[in-house]
């Protein structure tokens, strides 16, 4: 990057999809943000990604614009992607930054003609990228250092957990910013009062979708004994989800004699940061949901299934993950290929249980 410039050094990131991966590429943006460049004049970093991603994107103060990608998921859309090249051109972006690993997810900053055009070598798209990076698996095996690393010089990397003789550090710590969202207090209480809620008593957040399939949601039988316990115990408990989570809290909800606020539907994204601000402790299954409860450094037990926590982990100092460790687990499926899930029924409430405050 310049030294001494004069205008501030503008950045285009070509976002992920998902909810959780969009949170991870938070500490691509606080990575730089911070690192020490010599960028004298300041950086602007605009953030091109999926409509339902801004209102996590408007929470995060390091963005300055969100760019709504106009594609439907997993549409080439070329002639559309080469309009919106073109149009960013004008924007003047010094370096790119593409995060999905598709060939298409580089066209746009292909077409903007943006000078500098960095991601992992992904799908066949040499000539699209010019500061081509090659993934050490083993060396980060997290999805936040792997994003976190584009914003480094490929040689001076300091997320690799490779020691100096090229071995790998088993369980080595990230290094990595922390994601971290802002929780807008007035617009907290502007929730609260339109959905009829308050604090006066300790909230428990039951966060039990996972839109990646079954093989990632605990038991609903689990999560309502979970629920009754607290319950008992005086405290409130409120469950998140989007309307397509909506039968699965339902069905908790009635577990309870429908004691629970089943706020699954009802809000947008942005009131979900605001809301899981509030809570006590939250339980989630590896969801976007428990990504956001992590940047929001609430309490957080997440419960892990046909995933790897050693992938995608809650990457809060106040979460905790939970999981069984079977030899079938995990399987990366969206529903169980053995029958059973047995790495999410045998995990019963009581581990949870153990893990909440009092």
């Amino acid at each position: 990057m310049a030294v001494g410039r004069e205008i501030p050094y503008r950045c285009l990131v070509v976002g992920p999809s998902w909810v959780g991966d969009m949170l991870m590429a938070q500490s691509l943006f606080k990575a730089l943000a911070t690192r020490e460049v010599g960028i004298e004049a300041g950086l602007e970093l605009d953030v091109l990604a999926p409509a339902w991603s801004h209102g996590i994107l408007a929470r995060m103060p390091e963005v300055r614009r969100a760019l709504v990608a106009p594609f439907a998921h997993g549409s080439f859309g070329l002639t559309e992607r080469w309009r919106l090249g073109r149009e960013l051109s004008r924007a003047g972006y010094d370096q790119a930054f593409v995060l999905p690993n598709s060939w298409k997810s580089a066209l746009v900053p292909f077409f903007a003609g943006i000078p500098l055009r960095t991601g992992y070598l992904g799908e066949f798209r040499v000539r699209l990228l010019n500061d081509i990076r090659r993934l050490d698996e083993k060396a980060m095996p997290r999805l936040v250092e792997r994003f976190s690393a584009l914003a480094y010089p490929a040689a001076a990397n300091p997320l690799s957990q490779r020691g100096a003789g090229g071995d790998v550090i088993e369980d080595g710590i990230s290094q990595a910013p922390q994601p971290r969202l802002t929780v807008n207090p007035q617009a907290q209480q502007a929730s609260l009062a339109r959905l009829g809620l308050d604090r006066a008593q300790p909230i428990l957040a039951l966060c039990p979708g996972a839109e990646y399939g079954p093989a990632k949601r605990w038991p609903e039988a689990h999560y309502a004994a979970v629920a009754r316990a607290k319950l008992q115990e005086g405290w409130q408990v409120w469950l998140f989800g989007s309307a397509k989570d909506r039968p699965v809290t339902e069905a908790i909800n009635q577990l309870t004699r429908d004691a629970c606020v089943n706020l699954a539907g009802q809000t947008t994204l942005e009131e979900t940061v605001d809301l899981l601000a509030c809570a006590r402790a939250v339980v989630s299954n590896d969801s976007g949901l428990m990504h956001i409860a992590a940047a929001v450094d609430v309490p957080l037990i997440a419960v892990y299934g046909s995933t790897d926590p050693g992938y995608t982990p809650p990457f809060s100092d106040k979460a905790r993950v939970l999981r069984l460790g079977l030899e079938c687990s995990p399987c990366f499926k969206r529903e169980c290929p053995l029958g059973h899930l047995d790495c999410l029924n045998k995990l019963g409430p009581e581990r949870v249980l153990e893990g909440l405050p009092e």
